[in-house]
C-alpha cells in the first residue's frame, strides 16, 4: 500500500535548488493490500480461537499497563501490519478479558460465530451508511425482511411484523437493549404528553421491578422522567413482578396525581433470569393505557424453540419487544432486535428531516427510513450479520444449539440440588414446565408415533 510520506528533516535541509519531491498519496482500500492483510488477520484470529482456552479468562494486568508499552505519540510514517500484529499479540491480548473462551462464565455469553463474524466483515467491507432507504435500499429492505423472518420464528403476533400489519408494525436493529428501552420510553412519553401537555412531564411515572436492568433507570433519566418505580419482588415468586404489586403501586401513584405511562417487563432478569408474567401485567397496563415494553435481552433467543415459547406468552398485549441477538443467537456484538406494534409512535419522537436528507422515496411514504426508528442518524448494515446467521445455520440448528445449552443448565441445576449447601434462587414455575413438556410432545408427536 502506498503511503503518504511527508518530507522528513533531511528532506527539509536539502538544497533549495533541488526540485520539490512529489508527495505520494496513499490508497486506503488498495485491493491487493486488503487481500494480503485480510488473510493475515484471519489467520491471526483463527490461531487465537485455537488457543483461547489456554489464557486466563480475566486479564491479569494492572491499571495503566498499556501506556508503558506504547509510544507517547502516533507514528508519522507507516508501520507494517506484521509489526502491528506483533504488538497485538504481545500487549493487547494480555489486556483483554477473553469473552470467547470456553471457560468464560461472567455477565452474558459472547456468542460469536463464523457466520456472525463474516456478516460483520461484509458489513464493514461494504461500509454502507444506511440511515435512510435511498442511501442504500438493500440495507433497509434486508433489515425489514430479516426482522419479519425472525419475528415469525418467534411466533410474534402479526401486529409486530411489517408485512402483515399493514406496515404499521415492524422490527429494527439497534446496538443494545439500552437503546431499545430509551427509544420506546421516549415514544411512550411523547404520546402521553401530546394528550396532556408537555408541561406535565413531571407527573409521568414509569414502572419496573427491583430486578429490571439498570438501563431502565438510565433511560428514564435521559428522557427527563423523575418518577421511576422499582417494585419489590420476592423469592417465593421467583423474583418475578407480580401483577397485584404493580396494580397497587399504580393506584397509589394515580391517587397522588401522577400519570402512569410505561412498564418495562423482563423475560430473563440479570440476577436470576426470572420471567415476569406478561399476560397478567399487560392486563393491568391496558386498563391505564400504559406502554408495555418486554425486555428479553438474554433469554429471548430461546423462544425460537416451541417448548420455550411459553416464556413470552402474553406478548400480544405488549407494545414492543426486544432481545439481543449478540447474547445467545450466534450474532456478533452489537445486534439488538426491537419490534413495535406501531412504528409511528417511534417516528413521531425520533424523526429528523433536514434538507440534505429529503428525497422522493422518503416523501412517498412507501419506504422505511430507519434513522427515524433510533437515536442516532448513522447506522451500519447490521442486517447482514443476522441474515448470514439465519441462512448459514438454519432455524433447526439454532434451536438445537439453544437446547443443548438449556440441557446443560438443567444438568447443572440438578447437581446443585444434590448439594445441601445451596438453594435454587429462582426457577421456572410448574406451569411453565408443564407447557414446555406438552409442546415438546406436540413437536415430536410424529416421530414418537412412528417409533411405536
Amino acid at each position: 500500500m502506498e503511503m503518504n510520506t511527508l518530507n522528513n528533516n533531511n528532506n527539509n535541509q536539502s538544497d533549495s535548488s533541488s526540485p520539490p519531491q512529489r508527495k505520494r498519496v496513499m490508497n486506503p482500500v488498495d485491493p491487493e493490500e486488503f487481500r494480503k492483510q485480510g488473510h493475515m488477520i484471519i489467520d491471526f484470529l483463527a490461531d487465537y480461537y485455537t488457543k483461547v482456552s489456554n489464557f486466563p479468562v480475566r486479564s491479569q494486568v494492572e491499571p495503566d499497563y498499556l501506556r508503558k508499552h506504547l509510544p507517547d505519540s502516533a507514528p508519522l510514517v507507516p508501520e507494517p501490519i506484521e509489526s502491528i500484529l506483533e504488538d497485538v499479540q504481545e500487549h493487547i491480548i494480555p489486556g483483554i478479558t477473553h469473552w470467547m473462551s470456553p471457560n468464560y462464565y461472567a455477565y452474558f455469553p459472547s456468542s460469536g460465530s463464523v457466520a456472525g463474524f463474516m456478516g460483520e466483515m461484509l458489513s464493514s467491507g461494504l461500509n454502507v451508511v444506511g440511515f435512510n432507504w435511498i442511501s442504500s435500499p438493500a440495507a433497509t429492505e434486508l433489515e425489514t425482511i430479516v426482522m419479519d423472518w425472525l419475528g415469525e420464528v418467534l411466533k410474534l403476533p402479526q401486529q409486530f411484523l411489517y408485512k402483515s400489519s399493514n406496515n404499521n408494525g415492524g422490527g429494527v436493529l439497534l446496538g443494545t437493549t439500552c437503546e431499545a428501552v430509551l427509544c420506546t420510553l421516549v415514544a411512550a412519553r411523547d404520546k402521553k404528553l401530546s394528550q396532556i401537555g408537555r408541561n406535565n412531564i413531571g407527573k409521568l411515572v414509569v414502572y419496573g421491578s427491583d430486578q429490571t436492568h439498570s438501563s431502565f433507570g438510565k433511560a428514564a433519566q435521559i428522557a427527563g422522567i423523575q418518577n421511576v418505580r422499582a417494585i419489590k419482588t420476592k423469592r417465593s415468586n421467583s423474583f418475578a413482578l407480580k401483577a397485584d404489586s404493580l396494580l397497587s403501586t399504580i393506584h397509589s401513584d394515580v391517587k397522588n396525581g401522577l400519570i402512569p405511562i410505561y412498564l418495562c417487563a423482563t423475560v430473563g432478569t440479570t440476577a436470576t433470569t426470572s420471567i415476569d408474567p406478561l399476560m397478567e401485567l399487560c392486563d393491568v397496563a391496558k386498563e391505564y393505557e400504559i406502554w408495555v415494553h418486554v425486555d428479553a435481552a438474554y433469554a429471548g433467543s430461546a423462544c425460537i424453540c416451541p417448548e420455550f415459547r411459553s416464556c413470552i406468552d402474553g406478548i400480544e398485549g405488549a407494545n414492543s419487544f426486544s432481545f439481543n441477538a449478540h447474547k445467545w443467537f450466534l450474532t456478533n456484538l452489537a445486534c439488538c432486535c426491537l419490534w413495535v406494534k406501531d412504528h409511528n409512535a417511534l417516528t413521531k419522537s425520533l424523526s429528523t428531516n433536514p434538507e440534505f436528507l429529503r428525497n422522493k422515496a422518503s416523501e412517498s411514504k412507501q419506504v422505511i427510513d430507519y434513522k427515524d426508528w433510533q437515536i442516532t442518524l448513522s447506522r451500519k448494515f447490521n442486517a447482514l450479520k443476522l441474515w448470514l446467521v439465519l441462512r448459514s445455520y438454519g432455524v433447526e440448528n439454532l434451536r438445537n444449539f439453544l437446547r443443548s445449552h438449556v440441557n446443560m443448565a438443567m444438568t447443572f441445576e440438578g447437581l446443585v440440588k444434590l448439594d445441601k449447601r445451596f438453594a435454587i434462587g429462582a426457577t421456572l414455575t410448574e406451569e411453565h414446565h408443564v407447557i414446555m413438556a406438552w409442546k415438546l410432545i406436540q413437536e415430536h408427536a410424529d416421530s414418537l408415533l412412528g417409533s411405536s
